[in-house]
């Protein structure tokens, strides 16, 4: 399924308004109060200073769902689980205040025109009004004048998406380029100073120990853990039975066993770790960054249940004490100290390198690996050395035999030859150029968008 979302770039493109960006989301409190008539006067946080009403919220989240669902079909259930719908979200409620702040509108003809083009409610290539009101109810589970709501701010967001882009542009030569970066393959010799193959001269004693821990303490913080009761099901009518409980009452427990909710503990777990029983959810993990122990969240809703939270522990983040921290010490230090034999030894390898006919037995005189790769694209995996696009790009400025300057990866440091370059087809790059300029120009506007949107919640949260 990752390949298929991969193939599909769905971390750049669900109908463009809704680019799944990884940034840090908007903190806000649970997403899922269930008593209407108090949902907008309910905050989850602010945006610009303003409050976020849960309503606003949860009209939201059900916009991107719909959004989501018309865009895979029965794949949804699927690819959910890949989806961050929660920070699509408050995207789409940020993005919507900028585009009134622009005064952007749409007409109803305008989503009357977008709603019937749309082939799910088509019946022998024409809009169907029983397919229509049918899909919206057992498909989407949307009242039709919601879902049209959500298409008049789709068409909004879409105008936005226009007004932010319609400058960018590219020109022929970095058509050529990218063309050239995706169609043409080289191949290359290598020398290798790889840090794993010093590791073992590296025997760092009980003082170098403590003093590099006292230099590099903070690399080894632990973050902060948690521990939470939850009341967890997939009944909103027990869920607010508990609420109204959980007002006069705080034994979890009882509460559950009358109502026959499930309840559970997790145990401590890291900030960083996936919320044992839970898996990983922002949303939750929001709430308890803003609970004090003892304290009980709202209810939050997520796409499968309702949960009910209480913070019963919560450690702070703290540094170990070098005893118990002695081993990952030791593997720090030598990690740190081979990569630096590593860089040593291929700088001090460089000269003999440069002036040798012979790469492969200079490399075996200085104790350095030599290799060499099949044919790679720009974008590539070359096996024991990591991504291709450095060796792509140092490759290609290359002559023949003529050595690259040292080149640092994860792996280790490199100097590579060119063994083969085999050109991308001058025919083949006139007859794709059109379309691949079209491919290029929206992936470049898509990248400046997503940047756009980066900014515009950056500024929300302050």
């Amino acid at each position: 399924m990752l390949k298929y979302l991969r193939r599909r770039k769905i971390a750049k493109r669900i109908l463009i308004i809704l680019a799944a960006i990884i940034i840090p989301p908007f903190v806000f409190w649970g997403s899922g109060s269930i008593i209407r008539e108090k949902q907008e006067k309910k905050s989850l946080g602010k945006i610009y200073g303003k409050n976020l009403s849960l309503l606003e919220y949860q009209d939201a989240l059900q916009a991107v769902k719909n959004i989501a669902i018309l865009h895979f079909g029965n794949k949804f259930n699927e690819v959910i689980k890949y989806l961050d719908l929660e920070t699509q979200a408050l995207q789409r409620i940020v993005l919507l205040r900028e585009a009134k702040k622009r005064k952007i509108q749409a007409t109803d003809a305008e989503v009357i025109k977008f709603i019937k083009e749309l082939p799910l409610f088509e019946r022998n290539g024409r809009f169907d009004d029983k397919i229509y009101n049918s899909e919206l109810m057992y498909g989407l589970r949307t009242p039709a004048r919601v879902f049209e709501e959500q298409i008049r701010q789709n068409i909004i967001l879409q105008k936005l998406y226009r007004q932010v882009t319609d400058s960018i542009n590219i020109n022929p030569e970095e058509v050529r380029s990218e063309y050239q970066k995706a169609n043409e393959q080289i191949s290359v010799f290598y020398v290798a100073s790889l840090p794993a193959d010093f590791e073992k001269e590296v025997i760092p004693s009980e003082a170098e120990l403590k003093e590099y821990f006292a230099k590099n303490s903070v690399n080894f913080k632990e973050p902060p853990s948690y521990n939470l009761e939850y009341l967890t099901s997939d009944s909103e009518e027990k869920i607010k039975k508990a609420v109204q409980r959980l007002r006069k009452e705080t034994d979890f427990n009882a509460i559950a066993r009358e109502l026959g909710i499930i309840t559970k503990e997790t145990g401590l777990f890291k900030q960083t770790e996936a919320i044992p029983g839970i898996g990983w959810s922002q949303t939750i993990t929001n709430a308890i960054l803003k609970m004090q122990p003892g304290e009980v969240s709202p209810v939050i809703k997520t796409e499968k249940s309702f949960y009910i939270l209480r913070l019963k522990e919560k450690k702070d983040s703290y540094i170990p004490d070098f005893d118990k921290l002695k081993d990952k010490v030791r593997n720090s230090l030598i990690k740190e100290s081979s990569r630096e034999k590593a860089r040593k030894a291929i700088e001090n390898s460089w000269t003999v390198l440069k002036t040798s006919s012979d790469l492969n037995l200079a490399a075996k005189q200085l104790g350095l690996k030599y290799g060499s790769t099949e044919l790679f694209k720009y974008g590539s995996y070359i096996e024991g050395v990591g991504s291709s696009d450095l060796f792509w790009e140092k490759a290609n400025k290359l002559k023949d035999n003529e050595l690259s300057e040292i080149i640092e990866l994860p792996s280790g440091f490199y100097i590579i030859k060119v063994k083969n370059k085999v050109p991308y087809d001058e025919k083949k790059f006139a007859a794709e150029k059109d379309e691949f300029a079209a491919a290029l120009l929206t992936q470049k506007k898509e990248e400046h968008f997503a940047s756009f949107i980066k900014e515009l919640m950056r500024k929300a949260r302050q």
